[in-house]
């Protein structure tokens, strides 16, 4: 009687089981398939050119000068050895940001539900923002996996007395390696260390769970000392993180006496809603329900929940955002509708999907949520409207690339080639065959080196790529650099964020015949004008 008993719950496991790894499947098809179709952009092209250096040591060297801590560039080193292609340099991003997907999971089934869980499930694993994060060589797929460790691991300390200075061990060693790969893992840290904090408080603790936890927190700070004194401060010093702000993230940064807060505050907040979805109106409904979520959390309807644990589960999930909007206003940190803020994409969600999964719906509108909730989706996936600088895939293409280096290749030698400093990123990986050396350290306006049997004159006060209001200027210098050359090839690729059309109205007045491959890569012969003033000519 019993087996009989247990049999259709074992079929309900079951099915539960295989549709939990189809989804797990989905989500790692989409971000592999991504990986495998687009060639790599300008930032990719620069981590993997930072890492692929002689000795580890020079690749620590290299890792200095990004605004970004040093692990994965140190893990680029060796994986390159393996195979440089782009889908390979990509595999353990993709991998790393679906088992992200699946942590989160364990975790918020841990303290918000199992509804709460798989609602955020879908949403990390099908949200457009993050497929396409974790289809790139970048530091946010393994930020996120380190980040949800740290999560779940410490949930699992707190409900497991006999293996609890374990785990706590193992939240704390994830949290270092997320220190070690984004420096928005302080802003995690600093919300962690609050949520800890008030979960030890909330109940009696065994002294070994609280004493591992303080060493964990002090080993974390001597991470972030470690970090300041390496990178940061010398950073500071070279006027790197005022250069960015003061660019591609100004907007993202409170400017004094022109910004209002309240409107800044609200304007990037939606903004931030709207990069994680890839979509403004979908944006505000999750940024609704978030702050339902938090509502409810503080002040639950069901008196039989734990009141304290909803509230430290509340300002775990509040609080990175208003840290990173005060890091925003001080000048510090970007707050706004771009990848840098993707680290509070680890709180937003868990919200929504607490906010979805407690949104009060009569018994005959049980489906109603997993509508909305595909429906939004797939409305975010096929009729995308994403925030922030954005290469749609179909720009992306391999081939686009290809046929780009196909005609570059067919160029007389010793032809020049001149780019901004995204474009210079891109020709080392793809036409140099690493033999063009990296801008790490200049002061030139303009760095001439070889590519293969060409020469590129790189721009390297266009880190935002060329403007299209004073190129004839840069133009201008680039002929000063090559009083020899009759005509040069202008290469760009990435983010052009300029009209495209007045852009190309432009080179052909300045002699130029501009032939694109796809909206986001250009190559454009330009011919020396007969007369100086014609070449400045605006």
């Amino acid at each position: 009687m019993g087996t009989i008993a247990t049999q259709p719950q074992q079929e309900t496991r079951s099915r539960v089981s295989s549709l939990f790894f189809l989804l797990i499947g989905a989500g790692f098809f989409l971000r592999l398939r991504l990986a495998w179709l687009t060639f790599l952009n300008p930032d990719e092209a620069l981590h993997y050119l930072l890492s692929y250096q002689p000795s580890l040591k020079l690749a620590y060297e290299a890792s200095l000068t990004t605004a970004h801590p040093p692990l994965m560039i140190l893990f680029l080193h060796y994986w390159s050895f393996l195979g440089r292609s782009e889908f390979f340099l990509r595999l353990p991003f993709v991998i790393a940001g679906t088992l992200f997907c699946w942590v989160m999971f364990l975790w918020i089934r841990k303290v918000a539900g199992t509804g709460a869980a798989w609602i955020a499930l879908l949403m990390f694993l099908f949200a457009p923002s993050l497929i396409t994060i974790s289809a790139e060589i970048r530091q946010y797929s393994f930020l996120f996996l380190f980040c949800a460790t740290s999560l779940y691991s410490f949930e699992r300390a707190l409900e497991n007395d006999r293996n609890s200075v374990r785990w706590i061990a193992f939240s704390a060693a994830a949290l270092y390696m997320a220190l070690l790969t984004h420096y928005s893992a302080m802003i995690f840290a600093a919300a962690l260390g609050i949520y800890a904090l008030l979960s030890l408080l909330h109940k009696k603790r065994p002294a070994k769970l609280t004493a591992a936890w303080i060493i964990g927190q002090i080993g974390a700070l001597a991470v972030c000392v470690f970090l300041y004194q390496s990178q940061i401060s010398k950073l500071r010093q070279s006027g790197v993180p005022n250069e960015i702000a003061a660019t591609w993230l100004r907007s993202s940064i409170f400017q004094r006496g022109q910004d209002h807060f309240a409107a800044f505050a609200w304007a990037r907040t939606l903004r931030l809603f709207r990069y994680f979805f890839s979509h403004g109106t979908i944006g505000v409904i999750g940024f609704g329900l978030f702050v339902f979520a938090i509502v409810v959390m503080f002040r639950p309807v069901n008196r039989s929940e734990p009141r304290s644990r909803n509230r430290a589960l509340a300002i775990l999930l509040a609080v990175p955002f208003l840290l990173t909007l005060a890091l925003a206003i001080a000048g510090i940190y970007p707050y706004g509708g771009t990848r840098h803020d993707a680290i509070l994409v680890l709180f937003a969600i868990p919200a929504i999907a607490i906010g979805l999964d407690r949104l009060p719906v009569g018994q005959s509108a049980k489906f109603l949520k997993p509508l909305l909730l595909g429906a939004s989706l797939l409305i975010c996936n096929f009729f995308p409207s994403p925030s922030g600088p954005f290469i749609r895939p179909e720009n992306q293409r391999r081939d686009l690339m290809q046929q780009a280096m196909s005609y570059l290749r067919s160029l007389p030698p010793g032809s020049l080639l001149f780019t901004d400093d995204q474009g210079s990123m891109v020709l080392n990986y793809y036409l140099c065959d690493e033999a063009m050396s990296l801008p790490f350290t200049t002061q030139k306006s303009l760095l001439r080196s070889r590519c293969g049997n060409y020469f590129v004159l790189t721009s390297l006060a266009t880190q935002a790529g060329f403007d299209r209001t004073i190129f004839s200027e840069h133009l201008t210098h680039a002929w000063q650099e090559a009083p020899n050359a009759n005509v040069l090839y202008l290469f760009q690729s990435g983010w052009i964020n300029d009209k495209e059309q007045d852009w190309l109205n432009e080179l052909r007045a300045l002699g130029g015949t501009p032939r694109n491959f796809g909206p986001n890569i250009l190559v454009c012969p330009i011919r020396r004008l007969a007369s100086a003033s014609q070449q400045s000519k605006p």
